[in-house]
């Protein structure tokens, strides 16, 4: 797929719309010994009197650097998913357009599609929660412009086939998002390494797990240089503040503590299973590629509300496909998991 493609994959007025100038889009050189009374700030000193920088240029360099990508290809938004809106609002034309979503899979694709307007073609995954290629494939028409690949996937934990995604990124004539929220906890590679195969290809990435920043809302697009200057003329001009920015670029800075809580997690995950296994109550544990463990129960309305009146929340995710009588527990610390282990044992 060549870069003219992808262009013609864009709305129509996206493709010649001019993105708003804010005043530090005129004047980058913050550093410069000048008076600024160009863009009509508080002058008095609150460490926030001042806009932030649109582009976040000290994160991106120091992502560029962690990731061994180019500036250009980044993109950081107000959380992922007004990354992943930016993406609707750039590819698909209002009640005209579809995306393809793979459930049970990260309810906010359906959200964001009724928020645009644009259809949702769902393909459920096969009973090893993996896609299933040549049905999407043939079900896709002239107007899918995004398909959805949530790998690790969320609620059912697991990374999904290398082959059957490339598969995919090849066959499929829009464009290919790869949700990678859960990346840093699973034994797969990132398709950020392979970005520059693919000009059809977005990954998306958080620091709201791994990174333990989800307070702040950083969400991060990668993509090709082409994709990302149309994102760039889209989204709004001070998206990331500057509270957010800074406490990113400490948390960046950090590889090392950050590399040591993934290892406990991990570490945690294994345990936690193993405990899990012991219940006579919990039928099936599925492979986990995350930070969380999706089981099947005897009855999962009855369990939650039973570890509620105990104190401990778990997500119900009975209702989502393929997911009947399905629990998900996310990986706490070693107290939080005996805690649970302990309520669990409780239970009758």
């Amino acid at each position: 797929m060549k870069e003219i493609v992808v262009n013609n994959l864009l709305r129509e007025n996206i493709k010649h719309i001019k993105p708003y100038s804010s005043a530090r889009d005129e004047y980058k050189d913050a550093s410069a010994d000048m008076v600024f009374i160009d863009a009509n700030e508080n002058p008095f000193q609150t460490n926030v009197n001042r806009y932030p920088d649109p582009q976040q240029t000290k994160v991106k360099e120091r992502l560029a650097e962690i990731k061994g990508i180019s500036t250009s290809q980044i993109l950081l938004g107000n959380g992922s998913d007004e990354v992943l809106d930016l993406l609707f609002r750039a590819f698909c034309e209002p009640r005209q357009d579809n995306v393809i979503t793979l459930p049970p899979t990260y309810g906010m694709y359906k959200v964001l599609a009724d928020l645009n307007a644009v259809d949702i073609i769902s393909v459920e995954l096969d009973d090893d929660f993996e896609p299933k290629v040549d049905k999407i494939l043939h079900v896709q028409n002239n107007n899918s412009k995004l398909l959805f690949l949530c790998s690790p996937n969320n609620p059912t934990a697991n990374s999904f086939s290398a082959n059957k995604v490339e598969e995919l990124i090849n066959g499929f004539k829009g464009i290919v998002v790869i949700d990678e929220a859960y990346i840093d906890f699973s034994a797969q590679a990132s398709w950020l390494s392979r970005i520059n195969e693919f000009p059809n290809l977005i990954v998306t990435q958080t620091l709201s797990k791994a990174y333990g920043l989800a307070g702040i809302r950083l969400g991060i697009c990668y993509a090709s240089e082409f994709i990302i200057s149309v994102l760039n003329k889209i989204k709004p001009p001070y998206n990331v503040n500057q509270l957010t920015q800074e406490k990113a670029l400490d948390r960046l800075n950090e590889i090392g503590a950050v590399e040591e809580q993934i290892a406990s997690i991990l570490k945690e995950r294994s345990l936690l299973i193993s405990e899990l296994n012991n219940f006579s109550f919990i039928k099936t544990i599925y492979p986990s590629d995350s930070n969380f463990v999706l089981a099947k129960v005897d009855d999962a309305d009855f369990r939650y509300k039973q570890l509620i009146d105990k104190g401990v929340v778990v997500r119900n995710r009975t209702k989502q496909p393929l997911c009947e009588n399905c629990l998900r527990f996310t990986v706490g610390t070693s107290n939080e998991n005996k805690l649970l282990i302990k309520t669990l044992n409780q239970l009758s």
